[in-house]
C-alpha cells in the first residue's frame, strides 16, 4: 500500500484525486505544516525539499521500494506505474507534459502567491496582492480559452487535468469567479463530478 505524506492543500490534493481516479490503495500519512512537520528527519529522509506532498510506495521499479518527491513527478511515477491517464507516445503524450508543466511553474505558484498576499497586512500586501491577481486572472484565462478547444487540458483525460483541478479548487480563495472563465468552470464541474476525483477531495488529509 502506497504511503501518501501530506496536508490538506492544493499540491496534495492533485496526488489524492490521482491515487483515487487510478483505484490504487494507499494511506495518508499527515504531515502538518502548520506545527513544521515538514522540517523532521524522518520527512526530509522522502523529501528533501521539506515540501509536501512525497509518496513512499513498497512496491517501486524492480519491485523493491522507493520514495518520491515533488507533486509532479509523483503524477508521472503514478500515471507510469500504472498505465492510467498518460498516452504511451505520441503528440497525445507531449501535450501532458506541456499542460502539466504549465501547471507546475505558473498556475500554482502564482496562485500560491495570493493566497500569501490575502493573509498580509492591507498596508503591506497592496502592490504584491495587484501583481499576482492579474496574474492569476491571465492564466485562468490560457486555461480557458485551452478549453474552449477541447474537453480537458491535454485531450484525453490526464494527469494533468488532477494536477490543475487541484488549484481551480481554491478559486474562491483566489477571489476568482468561474462564471467569468465558462470553459473552466465547464471542465471543473465535469471534474468533480467524477466519482475518483470526488473522493480525491474528500479524503482527510489533515
Amino acid at each position: 500500500m502506497i504511503e501518501l505524506h501530506t496536508w490538506n492543500t492544493p499540491n496534495g490534493r492533485k496526488i489524492s484525486v490521482a491515487l483515487e481516479e487510478m483505484g490504487l490503495e494507499y494511506t495518508v500519512k499527515p504531515v502538518d505544516i502548520t506545527k513544521d512537520q515538514q522540517f523532521q528527519p524522518a520527512f526530509l529522509a522522502i523529501s528533501p525539499n521539506n515540501r509536501i506532498p512525497a509518496i513512499v510506495d513498497p512496491d517501486g521499479p524492480d519491485g523493491d521500494p522507493v520514495s518520491v518527491f515533488e507533486s509532479g513527478a509523483i503524477l508521472l511515477y503514478l500515471a507510469e506505474k500504472t498505465g492510467q491517464f498518460l498516452p504511451k507516445e505520441g503528440r497525445d503524450r507531449v501535450r501532458v507534459f506541456e499542460w502539466l508543466m504549465w501547471q507546475m511553474g505558473g498556475f500554482g505558484p502564482m496562485l500560491g502567491q495570493v493566497h500569501h498576499f490575502l493573509t498580509v497586512n492591507e498596508a503591506d500586501r497592496s502592490y504584491g496582492l495587484q501583481r499576482y491577481k492579474k496574474e492569476t486572472e491571465r492564466l485562468y484565462g490560457v486555461l480557458d480559452r485551452r478549453l474552449e478547444l477541447m474537453e480537458f487540458v491535454a485531450g484525453p483525460i490526464s494527469i494533468a487535468d488532477f494536477a490543475c483541478v487541484a488549484w481551480a479548487w481554491r478559486h474562491e480563495r483566489h477571489q476568482v469567479d468561474l462564471a467569468k472563465f465558462p470553459n473552466v468552470e465547464r471542465w471543473y464541474n465535469t471534474l468533480m463530478a467524477r466519482p475518483g476525483t470526488k473522493r480525491g477531495f474528500e479524503v482527510a488529509l489533515s
